[in-house]
């Protein structure tokens, strides 16, 4: 993919990642890494230690060796791109940094991490000061848990943002799921304007505290409509559809359809919409549906699009043939395939 910055930010913690570890933090916290908001800085703001920076920061080294910090991705990825983000630090950013990728499944410890097989992901690389650094990954398919950020040989970083391909995990597709989540695997296809905000918010977990954490286009001067298109995560027969308005008031859409990119089957006939609030609609796919398109009329913003299906069983044989081969033959050890599939026989 030549633009990887629209692939999700997998180390957000607006989709669920976390901060593990980092061995020194002493001027910043290094949770500000994967804070999904912009950098600020406050001229003014200083405390004990300092210069108070919205960003990780460690002390000046005296000693060799390097600062790190380590990074608990939302959910497995493949990592193909990452932003090293420097602004406001100008006078104490790293000159160089480097990455690496581990896979290590469920919840490990920090010191089981920091004794892991790290591989790779990108070699020492100089990095500008109060800059986005964004650099592409060129690394092996591999779907990763744990992303390791090295500053050669200290200073701050403000974001660290880590844009991979969500590969659908087998374990979480089992009953009825929302296919549309970017954590099950579902992504933004194509969109006719994100003038304000970009569609991939409204494939996010949870509810949006603010306007900004959905999809918004500008407003429309002609006869046209605004839409967008997802891909779920596999192939599946659609039960529910819930389109949440929540946070647009003045500039909610009028209506929404929805249809099947594939055959052009309307899933979810012209319905009328009211600001802020959760839409939900009970729908049933005749044939299973992989692509889908929202049309919303005729401009404005949703906060939030669910798509609740059951996987077809085939699809859900692909999917687990792809997760385990992307998951490498040490981390897919011991791992039961038949655990996929038990919800199935419950859908």
């Amino acid at each position: 993919m030549t633009d990887f910055t629209r692939l999700p930010d997998v180390a957000s913690r607006a989709l669920g990642g976390s901060v593990v570890y980092a061995n020194d933090e002493f001027y910043g916290g290094s949770e500000h890494l994967i804070s999904p908001n912009l950098p600020s800085h406050d001229r003014a703001a200083f405390n004990l230690r300092g210069k108070v920076y919205d960003g990780w920061e460690s002390r000046r080294r005296r000693t060799p060796g390097e600062d790190f910090a380590i990074v608990r991705l939302a959910v497995p990825a493949i990592v193909r791109g990452v932003s090293v983000d420097t602004s406001f630090f100008a006078g104490n950013y790293p000159p160089a940094v480097s990455l690496d990728g581990a896979t290590v499944l469920g919840y490990p410890r920090a010191e089981d991490l920091l004794a892991a097989e790290w591989t790779p992901l990108l070699p020492r690389t100089a990095v500008a000061g109060d800059s986005a650094n964004v650099l592409a990954v060129e690394a092996d398919d591999r779907l990763l848990t744990h992303v390791r950020i090295t500053m050669h040989p200290d200073g701050g970083i403000a974001r660290l943002r880590l844009y991979g391909e969500v590969v659908p995990d087998p374990r979480y597709l089992g009953g009825r799921v929302d296919l549309a989540a970017t954590v099950h695997g579902g992504r933004i296809t194509g969109c006719s304007n994100w003038f304000y905000s970009s569609p991939a918010n409204i494939l996010g977990p949870g509810r949006a505290a603010v306007m900004s954490d959905g999809w918004e286009t500008a407003r429309r001067r002609d006869d046209g409509n605004d839409w967008v298109t997802v891909a779920l995560a596999a192939d599946a027969v659609l039960h529910e559809v819930v389109v949440d308005t929540t946070c647009f008031v003045g500039n909610a859409p009028a209506a929404a359809r929805l249809t099947s990119v594939g055959s052009g089957a309307e899933l979810l006939p012209m319905v009328a919409l009211v600001p802020d609030t959760e839409h939900r609609f009970r729908i049933r796919s005749a044939e299973p549906v992989r692509e889908v398109r929202l049309d919303i009329h005729p401009d404005g913003g949703i906060s939030r699009l669910r798509l609740v299906g059951t996987v077809v069983p085939h699809a859900h044989e692909a999917v687990a043939d792809r997760w385990l081969t992307l998951l490498g033959r040490e981390a897919a050890a011991g791992i039961d395939r038949g655990e996929f599939f038990e919800q199935d026989q419950h859908a």
